[in-house]
């Protein structure tokens, strides 16, 4: 029920060998994800947190980071899902390089979970691996 925030196989910070200059978790003068500071209980020392205090709230729109390259190019990484930001991930600010080389396991962003009477509604709307192949492959088609 949680999820995990990376980069899309299809990011141009992944396709074109860009090399990732810095990642950068102030969002605004008032808000950094880095501020974000979870606590809570769990009846077991094995489950998840059950309620918490102090995680940050998101919305699809609301940006995480901003990762610059080194030709100067800036992407602002987006939530995309609506929930409580759990966890940043503060190793990519001393090796970026995860990004690329890690993607989808210690390259990952963020972690969010997501209100539990959404969970449902949320998993259904994702695309399945096919889906998602057949829109990057529908995207390169209409760009040549």
């Amino acid at each position: 029920r949680i999820c995990v925030i990376t980069l899309a196989e299809a990011h141009p910070l992944l396709q074109s060998g860009k090399t990732i200059k810095n990642i950068n978790y102030q969002i605004s003068a008032n808000c950094s994800r880095l501020q974000n500071k979870v606590s809570g209980k769990s009846k077991r020392p094995c489950l998840f947190i059950f309620q918490m205090q102090g995680a940050q709230f998101l919305t699809e729109l609301a940006p995480l980071c901003r990762i610059s390259s080194s030709d100067g190019e800036e992407y602002t990484i987006y939530s995309c899902i609506r929930g409580r930001l759990i966890e940043v991930n503060e190793n990519i600010l001393s090796n970026p390089s995860l990004l690329q080389e890690k993607p989808s396991t210690e390259g990952y962003i963020a972690v969010v979970l997501p209100k539990f009477e959404e969970s449902k509604s949320i998993t259904q709307g994702l695309l399945t691996r096919k889906e998602y192949e057949e829109v990057l492959l529908k995207r390169r088609s209409s760009a040549s």
